[in-house]
């Protein structure tokens, strides 16, 4: 009793967040993240390789390099967030490594854990009490006393199950003063997530520690007929994005952590567009059915559903298996040329001031106003026959093409006849870039240690 009193007193983090809903993107890979990014997300979830619900992901099974230490990076450049899953139920040995395992990441910059154990979850608000913690669907979140129950202990963002109605989720956001995540596209749970052990006691290998067989996905026989009798129609809720934001729905997440980059951008292309079409005039909120079927081309497991403004149903499972059906290339391939083959950059204003016997200075500025300058070590040397044009060095240093940035605009100064190296322009641009990017990474990155309680 004294400890869950202790817990009821300790400060939570409620973040203050601006008006924007959040488009929450699955990534199991890199080239997820980059996709998600690439499409409009404002977060991505993505597991690392322990403690997290998807033990097959490539995150999870990476080697040679750490995928969430470098996502982390690459999402924070684009000033996108990542969460990072530690939600599966832990064994008492496990616990004492967990504080040494996330300290990377906390040091990083992660913006937020998503936690299902409730042991687990109470060390790291201690370990890291600056950290956001957010409670996981796994811990079957379906109504005001759970949602209560985490925030008493320091969680500010409630997960809430798919099984829920607009009504129920409504009242979870008037009761329990916590920050909504609703999942939104992709695939349902013929259980509650979190609360089938079906996987665990038919083939050993439990939902709660990430190894879901999918069972329920398999074809069974009933009464001499075979079917799909536990498979779930997957979860659309794109027509319905206004009264989700109504009902108190802050963060919108789409589920597919195991599928491929493809599946990724083309789900959160969609929905971005959509989302924002929701925030800005909810009255006049239509989908174009060229869309839905973009939604339909890119993943169909035989229909949809969702429970926001239904209760279970026979209409709900895709008993039938899936026709086979040709691939729509033209669908596919614009989502590839728009958000797989070519990556979203940064836009960056420069200035190179150039005077003979002085070193060559460049700034960089982005639109918020970070900004970062550069010198050459050598002096730019006055020309002996033809001198540089303004023009010419502005071509040369515009010239970003492989990196995660692009040049604007570019004013050059000169101040008499100049000569400087083509290959010292290069390097005074890439030294400037990889500068520019240290500092935006430093704004988000902790300084402080974690803390030692226990």
């Amino acid at each position: 009793m004294r400890e869950a009193a202790r817990l009821r007193k300790e400060t939570k983090i409620m973040p203050v967040r601006n008006k924007r809903t959040e488009l929450l993107a699955p990534a199991g890979s890199l080239a997820s993240v980059i996709a998600a990014v690439n499409a409009g997300a404002d977060a991505i979830y993505m597991g690392g390789r322990k403690f997290g619900a998807r033990a097959f992901a490539e995150s999870a099974m990476a080697e040679d390099e750490d995928m969430v230490l470098e996502a982390i990076r690459y999402c924070h450049l684009f000033g996108v967030r990542l969460y990072m899953t530690i939600n599966i139920l832990f064994k008492d040995t496990e616990l004492p490594e967990l504080r040494a395992y996330m300290e990377p990441y906390y040091k990083a910059g992660v913006d937020g854990l998503i936690v299902q154990d409730l042991g687990a979850a109470r060390r790291l608000h201690a370990w890291f009490p600056d950290l956001e913690i957010h409670g996981s669907t796994q811990l079957t979140l379906t109504g005001v006393p759970g949602a209560k129950l985490i925030k008493s202990m320091g969680m500010c963002r409630a997960v809430l199950s798919r099984e829920l109605s607009l009504a129920e989720i409504k009242k979870v956001h008037d009761e329990a003063g916590i920050e909504l995540e609703v999942f939104i596209h992709g695939a349902m749970c013929y259980s509650y997530s979190g609360a089938c052990f079906m996987s665990s006691l038919l083939g050993g290998r439990s939902g709660n520690r990430g190894r879901c067989a999918g069972t329920c996905r398999l074809c069974y026989e009933t009464a001499g007929k075979k079917g799909y009798y536990l498979s779930m129609k997957d979860m659309q809720t794109i027509e319905m994005l206004p009264e989700l934001i109504a009902a108190g729905a802050y963060s919108m997440k789409i589920e597919g952590r195991m599928k491929s980059p493809l599946y990724t951008a083309g789900v959160v292309s969609v929905y971005r567009k959509y989302l924002d079409l929701a925030m800005k005039d909810p009255e006049h909120y239509k989908v174009d059915p060229a869309d839905l079927a973009v939604l339909r081309e890119i993943y169909d497991r035989g229909g949809t559903t969702s429970y926001l403004k239904q209760h279970n149903g026979a209409g709900m499972i895709a008993v039938k298996e899936k026709p086979f059906r040709a691939v729509n290339e033209a669908v596919t391939g614009e989502i590839r040329r728009k958000y797989l083959d070519q990556n979203r950059t940064i836009p960056l204003n420069a200035e190179m001031f150039l005077t003979p016997g002085l070193p060559a200075k460049l700034v960089l500025k982005d639109a918020d106003g970070l900004s970062v300058t550069c010198e050459t070590e050598a002096p730019v040397e006055a020309a002996s026959s033809r001198p540089m044009s303004g023009r010419e060095l502005a071509a040369q240093i515009g010239k970003t093409g492989g990196t995660a940035f692009t040049i604007k605009d570019t004013r050059v100064e000169l101040n008499g006849e100049v000569f400087i190296p083509l290959s010292k322009i290069n390097q005074l641009r890439r030294v400037a870039l990889e500068q520019y990017t240290e500092a935006k990474l430093e704004t988000t990155r902790r300084k402080q240690e974690p803390t030692k309680a226990e």
